[in-house]
């Protein structure tokens, strides 16, 4: 669900953060002032902004079920032209194609890009409106909104991004920095390809030269706070799949449940297996030589103490639909664990027969799919490598660990330049932000630690 309502403002302070990177020191209110053509263009072509976005939604690139991620990689490169970037290239890997492109405004300083053009997948079921028809609807609390799929994350803020590159187009200007863009079909199954676009030397090339990269991202909550994060967690997508055939016991095909009495059940050993991995209560990690995480700082302390005064209680219970948090623990205390603690979480669990009624059979095969959030001074790596010795020491050597994707996590200092410019633009566009140590959820900006200048 993307507001309507907050897209010009959206792309108006995108135009403000670019005149702010350019020129440090920049009055960004002055600077929108200075620029009120622009500014202009961004209300006269709201509708066709809306318009682009719509048409963007109705196309859903899914890297899990392999939907149209050719077809997206040619729409993200055609929407890239459109918006003036010069020089577009559809970058092929091993997995799903990227984009990488430049926009050379002649400028003296170059600030880099990281957008997505997948989505994750959907069911129209669970939605209150076709979640590719994009319907404009009137939600109390927000207003007029648009509903669909990849309208938060991530093609609402990116069409509000491309929404300022048309708009400085139509007024004739030029964009006070150059940009380097690259995006990806695969940040919804854990990004694994995203190296391959990354660091092809024209890319890495490119990329040096940038001030620093960021993502135009949709952070701000319903009640109006404003949030900047200074990272992401890293994360790990993988299944493990227990079965007859590879551990040598229980059937190689589904038999009869009577048979129970006498055939090991691989659905039975890889619960047991999954019970190894976490405490009894599931919220502790107890993975044998599991990566340890970097305590929280003095000043990530002092920001999640400031944000969960900002920060509703009541109304991020009510939002994620739960009662209590881990422990009971306080609202301060609660946000500190989410910073600072990786987790092991179960995203499904499929075996045997899952329709109406019963089945009477004993599976051969069970899958769990996990996810695996990391912190500071954890690697994805190393995590891998932890759980598959966890499981062969614990009798579980059987299993497949099949991982399909997944980084390290960032971390990026409160005093970087992006980030200042950020803050500063938001405070002189009316809005009181507070920083946030790191985004719970991923993004794959691990990647460009070693190609751009910060």
């Amino acid at each position: 669900m993307a507001r309507c309502d907050k897209r010009m403002r959206t792309a108006a302070i995108y135009l403000a953060l670019a005149m702010t990177v350019a020129i440090p020191g920049t009055n960004p209110a002055r600077a929108a002032n200075e620029f009120g053509d622009v500014r202009r263009e961004i209300a006269a072509r709201h509708d066709e902004a809306v318009k682009r976005l719509q048409d963007w939604i109705a196309l859903p690139s899914i890297a899990a079920e392999n939907l149209n991620s050719a077809e997206g990689a040619e729409r993200m490169a055609q929407m890239l032209r459109e918006a003036g970037f010069q020089k577009v290239t559809i970058v092929p890997t091993n997995g799903k194609p990227g984009v990488f492109a430049t926009l050379d405004a002649g400028a003296q300083k170059t600030v880099g890009l990281y957008f997505m053009y997948d989505v994750k997948q959907f069911d129209p079921a669970e939605w209150t409106s076709p979640p590719l028809e994009a319907r404009l609807v009137n939600k109390p609390g927000f207003g007029k909104v648009i509903v669909g799929r990849g309208a938060v994350n991530q093609k609402g803020p990116e069409s509000a991004f491309l929404a300022a590159l048309h708009a400085i187009r139509g007024a004739k200007r030029k964009l006070p920095v150059n940009l380097v863009l690259v995006a990806e079909g695969e940040e919804e199954i854990g990004s694994p390809h995203i190296g391959q676009i990354v660091h092809r030397p024209e890319v890495e090339v490119a990329l040096r030269r940038c001030v620093g990269v960021f993502m135009p991202s949709a952070s701000q909550d319903p009640d109006g706070v404003v949030t900047v994060s200074l990272g992401a967690k890293g994360v790990v997508e993988l299944e493990l799949v227990s079965s007859g055939e590879k551990w040598g016991r229980g059937p190689a095909k589904d038999i009869h449940s009577s048979l129970k009495a006498m055939v090991d059940s691989p659905a039975w050993h890889l619960i047991k297996a999954l019970d190894t991995l976490v405490s009894k209560d599931g919220n502790t990690i107890t993975i044998d030589n599991y990566p340890k995480p970097r305590p929280l700082s003095a000043e990530e302390r002092a920001m999640i103490a400031e944000a969960s005064k900002r920060r509703s209680e009541e109304k991020a219970k009510k939002q994620y639909s739960v009662r209590h948090w881990i422990d009971d623990l306080p609202w301060v205390q609660a946000n500190e664990r989410l910073e600072s603690q990786p987790t092991v979480n179960i995203e499904g669990l499929v075996g045997g027969y899952t329709g109406p009624g019963g089945k009477t059979i004993l599976p051969h095969r069970a899958v769990a799919k996990l996810d695996l959030r990391l912190v500071p001074d954890m690697r994805k790596d190393a995590a891998v490598a932890a759980l598959k010795a966890h499981l062969k020491a614990h009798g579980f050597g059987d299993l497949e660990v099949n991982v399909t994707g997944g980084y390290d996590p960032t971390s990026t200092a409160s005093s970087a330049r992006l980030i200042q410019a950020q803050l500063a633009v938001l405070k002189r566009a009316g809005l009181d932000p507070v920083l946030w140590p790191r985004n719970a959820g991923s993004y794959p900006g691990y990647v460009f630690r070693r190609t751009s200048t910060t």
